[in-house]
């Protein structure tokens, strides 16, 4: 079972990598906005680790960045389980 601290820990890693990977396309958070059906400032709050987001808003993300959505988890989550 994973605890709060776990799930927001999940959250920041996956920010990280979305504005890793936004970055590496040359995108501001406009641009991928006017991509994909997300405003800007969710985009922000999203990569801070303050938003936990639905899977059709992950499908919006990976249009908008042109990469397959298992992209988007392309990282380490540390959270301690052996999978």
């Amino acid at each position: 079972m994973y605890n709060e601290t776990d799930k927001n820990n999940f959250k920041v890693l996956f920010g990280k990598n979305l504005k890793r990977i936004r970055e590496s396309k040359k995108l501001s958070f406009r641009q991928l906005a006017t991509r994909c059906n997300i405003d800007y400032s969710d985009i922000s709050k999203i990569e801070k680790g303050k938003r936990n987001i639905q899977l059709s808003s992950l499908l919006e993300l990976s249009i908008g960045l042109d990469v397959h959505p298992k992209e988007l988890f392309d990282f380490e989550v540390g959270l301690g389980y052996n999978k």
